[in-house]
């Protein structure tokens, strides 16, 4: 099934590129949630008329976020959790504990735009990951201490 974009899609394509995807994920992901129409000239003329909106509205976009990345790689969040005698916690810090952080701190970032290499069962200094656009990518010092 021959598409064209709508939006970004991760693993896919950006806004107004042609694709050529399977017919059942063409048909039920990306055309009814509005990510893609079909590749037909009247469609095509149609994104072609929206192309510089929506640029300029994507580069908006990219714009804070570039800004939300400097302010999220200036912080650095602390836990204090309970541990054995060989540094293992009991329990470990996910990225949802990360989240209620950064909510505190006043950043609106959701849990799902958080990444850890590997769980976090020890104490230590850590690093993770948050993605706040398609191109931009913060990254955010964590410390894990004794309680």
């Amino acid at each position: 099934m021959n598409l064209i974009l709508k939006k970004d899609v991760e693993n896919l394509g950006r806004f107004g590129d042609h694709v050529k995807v399977a017919d059942g994920y063409g048909r039920n992901y990306l055309l009814p949630q509005g990510l893609a129409v079909l590749a037909t000239p009247g469609n095509l003329r149609q994104l072609e008329a929206e192309r510089e909106s929506y640029l300029k509205k994507a580069q908006a976009r990219r714009d804070q976020a570039d800004k939300l990345k400097a302010e999220l790689e200036a912080v650095s969040l602390t836990f204090t959790r309970k541990s054995g005698d060989d540094e293992k916690l009991f329990g470990s810090v996910t990225t949802h504990d990360i989240e209620t952080e950064l909510k505190a701190k006043g950043f609106s970032v959701e849990k799902r735009d958080i990444h850890l290499a590997d769980h976090i069962k020890t104490l230590g200094s850590f690093q993770c990951t948050v993605k706040l656009h398609m191109d931009v990518i913060a990254s955010i010092n964590l410390s894990v201490v004794k309680e």
